[in-house]
């Protein structure tokens, strides 16, 4: 299951690159902070306490509520750094 969570939030990231109607914008920050949220919730249950940290800060960035105004190449850069650093996770996850 948290395989499906991180490819689902990394391909919404990815597509965050294209030139989107807001709306769509405003639907990956909801999806991103529940899907971090439950990623931050299932390393909590196997004590990775620094995966929790970076899974909440995560969910934070990305919140709906209270939007954070980094400017769209920035935000593109944390949508890239962020989808990749989903991917990888899945590959290390995969080799232990």
């Amino acid at each position: 299951m948290t395989i499906l969570v991180k490819v689902t939030l990394a391909l919404l990231l990815f597509l965050c690159l294209l030139n989107m109607p807001y709306g769509y914008y405003e639907l990956v920050r909801f999806i991103a902070f529940v899907g971090f949220g439950f990623l931050g919730h299932k390393a909590n249950q196997k004590d990775k306490s620094e995966q929790v940290f970076i899974y909440i800060a995560l969910a934070l960035l990305f919140q709906p509520f209270y939007k954070i105004a980094l400017g769209r190449e920035i935000w593109n850069m944390v949508d890239v750094v962020v989808g990749i650093g989903l991917i990888i996770s899945i590959f290390i996850k995969k080799n232990r």
